[in-house]
């Protein structure tokens, strides 16, 4: 799986090729095939093995959605390959019938236990995980906008301290 997860990060569904994540796990085509059954079974297992592993390290705090937020932005720059991956599986395979829904529906309920507000969980999700993600998702050139280095650790620092302040006005805490 983890060679099938820096094959599909790193170039998608289309791109990936069973070759070389046969090469990379220290296995053979035939061995992937009799156990995914093709090359969509196995980027469909990727996607959901990457979502759970990502929900599994970073669970969702609703008594403190702002720090949250700042876990999951701090897990995207330490490893951004399940973002990767989930973002190819949106542009890619839309339909993905590997999605792990019930991890989706717990982080839902959660929230939805944790947050009387106007928004919806769902909706709040959503909003969380963008402004999470946003760094990683931005162009370099929009990053470097204000002249400053955006792989500093300073200017890192600084952009986490805006996902949480965001979060913790949206979700108002």
């Amino acid at each position: 799986m983890d060679a099938a997860l820096t094959e599909f990060a790193a170039v998608g569904h289309a791109g990936g090729r069973v070759e070389r994540i046969a090469r990379g796990a220290g296995t053979n085509v035939r061995m992937i095939y009799a156990y995914f059954g093709n090359k969509a079974g196995l980027f469909d297992a990727t996607v959901r093995s990457a979502v759970e592993r990502m929900a599994a390290e970073v669970p969702p705090e609703p008594e403190a959605l702002s720090q949250w937020a700042g876990r999951l932005f701090d897990h995207h720059q330490a490893d951004p390959t399940a973002l990767r991956v989930s973002l190819w599986a949106q542009l890619e395979r839309p339909e993905l019938a590997g999605e792990p829904m019930e991890t989706y529906l717990a982080k839902t309920v959660a929230v939805a236990e944790g947050h009387d507000g106007a928004v919806s969980a769902v909706d709040l999700l959503v909003i969380i995980y963008a402004i999470a993600q946003a760094w990683t998702l931005t162009p370099v050139g929009l990053l470097r906008a204000d002249g400053s280095d955006p792989s500093s650790p300073e200017r890192i620092a600084r952009h986490r301290r805006s996902v949480v302040a965001a979060v913790a006005a949206i979700a108002a805490q």
